[in-house]
């Protein structure tokens, strides 16, 4: 989402030529983004978070934030304040990597929003109900069936503005050269319960490391994943519009892997795609609209160094929350929390807009 380059002025930023290949001079830490809010500390091991916004009550929007042990992961609920809500907190989970989060499902005649999650260690995607937290899956729903290669890693939901349609797009530890990902439309079973259909098979792999990171532009109608160690990939997400590649952009602009892809929307098509440099703890920003003329040219604006440690999830919101004026990051850390940044603070110091400014 974005295409605003970042103001020359603040030279204390680790600025990346808009026309280059290769990252500027490393930053230090004094100059990095501070949260405002850092979560309590999950169990073992942090991974990924995707927030939920009421509808209702703004106070009671929450993230959901995936802790990856193998005996007893799990996803944990915090409030705005970072504080964890025991009780729909879901623990005893087998190795929880990605989460993501959509509005109004169809379930019983009723719009339900739900966070879907993977289960790397059954081989599974796992559904709750938000904000209740309640398994409406079965106890699960098996995913790359029939492949030599399954353990599902990340996974982004698609929700399809013609008719609601909403799809999970998951990837996993590793897999072929082409078809990589796989998307389940998920339905209403008819008895409360959802189910997933296999709808396509895409996306090229590098065979180089993985593939975790996905994000999805519901607005725009695409898919953006980090083949780590190469680059970001771009498709579109609506299977009817087929399995092109439409580009492939950041190669040689991170230091080691690129990461979680979060998405921050200006207007309906304008704003900024991040992406973590995870082992230079900063993150990347590209237009979400691309280039005049070509909206698949996404050009590197600026790299804002943040306080997190080796960060492989994120999401991010552009409406404002309580305390999080402008909108909401959330980024994961090694040190088993979720670090909360106002996208006020971000915007100021990268020299970035701000959804509702002038």
């Amino acid at each position: 989402m974005k295409s605003f380059i970042a103001a020359a002025s603040l030279v204390s930023f680790a600025f990346f030529s808009c026309n280059s290949s290769t990252p500027g001079n490393a930053v230090t830490d004094s100059n990095a983004v501070k949260p405002a809010v850092v979560t309590e500390k999950v169990l073992t091991d942090s991974d990924d978070p995707a927030i939920w916004i009421s509808p209702t009550n703004k106070d009671s929007s929450i993230i959901v934030g995936t802790d990856k042990d193998d005996a007893n992961g799990g996803l944990y609920v915090f409030g705005l304040n970072g504080k964890i809500d025991s009780a729909r907190t879901v623990a005893g989970l087998k190795r929880m990597n990605n989460v993501d989060i959509a509005y109004g499902l169809q379930l019983c005649g009723q719009r339900t929003d739900i966070a879907v999650a993977t289960e790397r260690d059954r081989n599974c995607i796992r559904i709750f109900s938000l904000p209740a937290m309640q398994a409406i899956d079965g106890g699960g729903i098996e995913v790359f069936k029939g492949e030599t290669e399954r353990l599902p890693m990340g996974i982004a939901l698609y929700t399809r503005p013609a008719d609601s349609a909403i799809y999970a797009i998951v990837g996993r530890k590793s897999g072929p050269a082409e078809g990589y990902l796989e998307q389940y439309l998920l339905k209403d079973s008819g008895n409360g319960q959802v189910t997933a259909q296999l709808v396509r098979k895409f996306g090229k792999y590098s065979g180089k490391k993985e593939i975790e990171s996905i994000a999805v532009d519901n607005d725009l109608g695409y898919v953006y994943y980090s083949d780590e160690q190469t680059g970001i990939r771009k498709y579109y997400a609506d299977p009817a519009k087929g399995n092109e590649e439409l580009a492939m952009f950041g190669q040689g602009q991170f230091k080691e892997d690129n990461e979680g892809i979060s998405i921050y929307k200006l207007t309906d098509n304008t704003g900024y795609i991040l992406v973590s440099d995870q082992a230079a703890n900063r993150f990347n920003v590209y237009a979400r609209e691309g280039d005049a003329g070509n909206p698949h040219s996404h050009k590197l604006l600026v790299s804002i160094p943040v306080s997190t440690n080796q960060s492989d999830g994120s999401d991010v919101t552009s409406v404002s929350l309580p305390g999080f004026e402008g909108g909401l990051f959330v980024a994961m850390s090694t040190d088993k929390t979720f670090q909360l940044y106002r996208w006020k603070d971000i915007a100021e110091k990268a020299g970035l807009k701000t959804a509702g400014s002038k």
